[in-house]
């Protein structure tokens, strides 16, 4: 009897706590074991070589992670706990239902489905959340697992909050900033276009990486007073639609000729580039030399000759994967924390349009997109070797470069016996085209160019002083250099 007795008191019940663990101790470790295996199910998800990396996909098995580890919470608390926490089922079913549903949306291709869902999912997680915190601190006793929980909600709830309110901006920012000019499909997708001014020979101005049409509200303006001049927006940029294509500098050079082409914009073209935007002129003039009638490059990222690179990661590069599910983060509004800080210097509206667009998911994946085939947009553009005589001006920063930056800018310049190297003084990479002042050395390089296109007339140093305004900032470098090892496929604009 008194073996019995000893067992039956050692002995615990089933579903309750073992002698030495509390309830407590227990609770605190089911809370931190589901919510830790959601995390590691969401990473693993997201590396799989077996999903395919697209942010719509990542996210959904994202959200398929997570939900997992609120179901195992639900599960663990009712098999090990005697206070089960059935509620944390809630979560699991939003998190699942959701990941279907923004699945069904992105098939359908429907852009009625993914503004209505935008609209709908902010406050709905905000409820869930609220419900969710209530049912917690009613059933969790335990200090330990409720200071587990509470980030997790808080974190829902941020990010409720902020999907509400990029939702309400970008419904704002559309009707605030109507496009000005056209879109025109380029097979599989459109992209805008907008033209001002008059005469000939036709500008087309491209933006650096990350750039869109509004970066360029200083130098287009200024440009159209002397000829007509066209900007645009890349793929996923501005007022474009997004594509799912390749986005190295050959595709680009060949959206822009088949934009310009159907809609019908005359050539040939004086091409302005800045910073990567270079590399997409050089790479348009290579592949469509006669519609060339010069160049400006404006700070330019410098072509790598080598071996061509690929123009995508691999399926399974880990990068790349990452690069796809991180603009997601935008529908949470944190782009548009980063984009409020930027362009203060631009004109208004373009001041406006630039902070609109960049906080965009689409924009992002734009941008990383790009950034993804920077190498190959670099080897692209170096198969551009001689302009055969065509006016190029080189129009180059003088803060914030090093020596291998400069040497390149040189040899841009023995691209063409009729060039000229100019130095801007006492700018940067970023106020050539952002700020009024500097932007005017820009804008009075493409205005040569076009002059000497027009007058047949070879550029000459004397140009250099045509506007008084830009002497003292502007001087001449004609000095040939080897190109050296660059490679600038950093995220500039």
């Amino acid at each position: 009897m008194r073996g019995q007795t000893a067992s039956t008191a050692t002995t615990p019940a089933c579903g309750s706590t073992a002698p030495g663990t509390t309830t407590k101790d227990r609770a605190g470790s089911i809370v931190a074991a589901s919510m830790a295996a959601g995390l590691v199910a969401a990473v693993v998800l997201v590396a799989a070589p077996f999903v395919p990396a697209r942010e719509n996909v990542l996210t959904g098995v994202v959200l398929l992670g997570f939900a997992l580890g609120w179901a195992l919470l639900a599960v663990l608390s009712v098999r090990f706990s005697d206070r089960p926490q059935r509620w944390a089922v809630a979560p699991a079913a939003f998190m699942a239902a959701f990941m279907a549903v923004a699945g069904l949306a992105s098939l359908s291709g429907s852009a009625t489905v993914h503004t209505v869902l935008g609209w709908v999912w902010p406050p709905v997680l905000l409820g869930l959340v609220v419900w969710t915190f209530l049912r917690a601190r009613r059933r969790r006793r335990a200090r330990s697992a409720r200071w587990l929980l509470y980030p997790v909600m808080a974190a829902l709830a941020i990010s409720s909050v902020g999907g509400g309110y990029e939702t309400v901006r970008e419904w704002l920012d559309a009707r605030a900033y109507q496009m000005p000019g056209q879109l025109v499909d380029v097979g599989g997708h459109r992209l805008h276009l907008h033209c001002t001014g008059s005469g000939g020979p036709t500008v087309v101005l491209e933006p650096g990486l990350g750039g869109s049409s509004s970066d360029l509200g200083w130098i287009a303006p200024a440009v159209a007073r002397d000829t007509r001049v066209c900007v645009y927006d890349r793929a996923g940029r501005g007022w474009s639609d997004a594509t799912d294509g390749p986005q190295d500098g050959a595709h680009v050079a060949a959206d822009l000729h088949t934009l310009l082409e159907r809609a019908h914009v005359p050539g040939p073209y004086v091409l302005a580039g800045h910073s990567f935007g270079g590399l997409y002129v050089l790479s348009f003039a290579a592949q469509f030399p006669d519609q060339v009638a010069g160049l400006v490059l404006l700070d330019s990222t410098a072509p790598q000759p080598g071996p061509a690179a690929p123009t995508t990661p691999e399926p399974d590069h880990l990068v790349g994967r990452v690069c796809a599910l991180l603009p997601a983060l935008a529908h949470l509004a944190a782009a548009r924390l980063l984009a409020q800080m930027s362009y203060d210097t631009l004109p208004p509206p373009s001041l406006g349009e630039a902070r609109a667009h960049s906080a965009t998911a689409r924009h992002l994946h734009s941008f990383l997109t790009e950034s993804l085939a920077g190498a190959a947009s670099t080897q692209q553009a170096s198969t551009l070797t001689n302009l055969d005589g065509k006016p190029l001006i080189v129009l180059t920063a003088d803060t914030g470069h090093d020596t291998h930056w400069q040497s390149a800018q040189n040899h841009l310049a023995t691209l063409s016996t009729n060039s000229l190297h100019r130095i801007a003084h006492a700018t940067t990479h970023a106020s050539l085209t952002d700020d009024q002042a500097d932007s005017a050395a820009a804008s009075q390089a493409i205005r040569d160019v076009v002059a000497s296109v027009a007058t047949s007339h070879p550029l000459a140093p004397s140009m250099t002083t045509a506007s008084p305004s830009l002497s003292p900032r502007t001087t001449i470098s004609r000095e040939p250099s080897a190109l050296g090892a660059i490679n600038r496929t950093s995220c500039i604009r």
